[in-house]
């Protein structure tokens, strides 16, 4: 990394609202500008006196049975998941404050992250009465830090672009991608949606998918060539794993899909999960690239599968979801380990599928989405069912356990948060979800 990298950052050091419903970050002089804070004593990083980062991930629509199936699928009996062996838990309520639904949905449950406000659902980082509001992402990027998303979903679908964009309506995906590259500019973009950076007609690496009449995945965008824009700004841009491996920038964009990095269906009708380039291979690449800011960083991580495959109550896929999951969040324990000045945040921004663990039952009553066999109908049965048998591990198949859905949507329990490094000590306890947003800032900006 060049030594001009930290003297350009002063570019994005002033934030201010805008006509049009986004923000403009503009430049700022003094101890944000990379002068030193007399207060400071030492520079960056604030009252602290030295930088402090953020790795927030997210297993979109993770609840605490889906963490606990992952558990006995992955470590069986006596193990733990590296995400629950984090020092610090506590649970996190959802709701949105939409004028029909209580349950959220993802682009809500974000923006509440990403803001400290809730909001309606379908919203990215804008209040009930559409205003746009002042992101983490945004304020890392205006204060001088690195910002990067992680994601198997399209990096502008709703986690992701709450922490880096304004919109009324999580649909505009390709004017979230411009808003990217025109005004909150994250230093590292990974993940899926190649779809919405190119204009119709020009497919790129990624081709359609011939045959497919539910979504045959075209080139979509109407803000122009945005690859080339980005590509334009400084940004390497890489499509495939051949080119991801040889990337060496301090700018790095990369989709590796047409849409989300796997295939969402129920069990045997096109289902895939096999990402181009795994989540925690692009964990590591965005953590060496972000690390590299003497300021300090934000990195959302995301691992989109878990919400998608529990939607189509596809447990099998979901278990593979989480596992991709898991050694994200290994490589993120690994990275803290070694800068324990670094805030980790492991949840999920809803429960889906309404999933419980239950033993397996020839006579327990199933839906006829499940997949696990049974000897007794149930008349009026669910679409959703139950699924199974999956093994203990470690048991020698001698213990299994079955997986039965409630729903195809998402539900209002509360989700599990689990963390460590500085400020994690506020994260126990029954909080809203816009609680998270006052540690991460706290951290990141006091």
């Amino acid at each position: 990394m060049s030594e001009s990298r930290t003297g350009r950052r002063w570019r994005t050091a002033g934030v201010v609202a805008i006509a049009g419903g986004t923000l403009a970050l503009l430049p700022l002089t003094g101890a944000l500008a990379g002068g030193e804070d007399p207060a400071d004593g030492d520079g960056a990083g604030g009252g602290q006196g030295h930088p402090r980062s953020v790795i927030f991930v997210n297993g979109d629509g993770m609840g605490a049975a889906h963490r606990e199936a992952a558990r006995l699928e992955q470590e069986g009996f006596d193990g733990q998941l590296a995400m629950d062996q984090l020092p610090v838990a506590g649970l996190q309520t959802t709701d949105a404050r939409d004028p029909e639904d209580t349950v959220t949905d993802s682009a809500a449950a974000a923006s509440a992250w990403a803001t400290g406000v809730k909001t309606y659902n379908g919203a990215i980082s804008v209040d009930v009465g559409g205003d746009p509001l002042l992101t983490i992402g945004q304020q890392a990027e205006a204060a001088g830090l690195a910002g990067g998303i992680v994601t198997t979903a399209q990096v502008t679908d709703a986690s992701p672009a709450a922490f880096f964009a304004n919109s009324a309506d999580r649909s505009a995906q390709d004017d979230i991608a411009r808003q990217y590259l025109e005004v909150s500019r994250p230093e590292v973009v990974l993940g899926g949606g190649e779809d919405w950076w190119l204009p119709a007609g020009d497919e790129g690496t990624h081709p359609p998918r011939t045959g497919d009449t539910e979504d045959p995945e075209v080139s979509r965008s109407t803000q122009g060539d945005l690859v080339a824009q980005a590509e334009a700004q400084g940004y390497e841009y890489v499509s495939t794993a051949e080119e991801f491996a040889a990337a060496d920038s301090d700018r790095l964009l990369g989709l590796f899909s047409n849409e989300e990095m796997f295939q969402q269906r129920p069990e045997g009708q096109g289902d895939e999960f096999d990402p181009v380039v795994s989540l925690a291979d692009m964990t590591t690449t965005a953590l060496d690239v972000l690390s590299q800011d003497e300021d300090g960083f934000f990195l959302l991580v995301e691992e989109e599968a878990v919400d998608e495959m529990s939607h189509d109550n596809n447990a099998a896929r979901m278990l593979e979801a989480m596992r991709s999951l898991e050694a994200a969040v290994d490589v993120a324990r690994a990275y803290v380990a070694e800068h324990p000045d670094t805030l980790l945040v492991v949840t999920g921004d809803h429960e889906c599928g309404g999933l419980t663990i239950e033993d397996v039952d020839a006579e327990d009553e199933s839906g006829p989405g499940g997949t696990l066999p049974q000897e007794t109908a149930v008349e009026g049965g669910t679409e959703s069912g139950e699924d199974g048998p999956f093994v203990v591990a470690g048991t020698d198949g001698a213990y299994d356990f079955a997986l039965d859905w409630t729903t195809t949507g998402h539900t209002g329990v509360p989700t599990v948060v689990t963390a460590e490094g500085p400020g994690s000590e506020e994260l126990t306890g029954h909080y809203p979800n816009t609680h998270l947003y006052d540690v991460v800032s706290s951290v990141l900006f006091d």
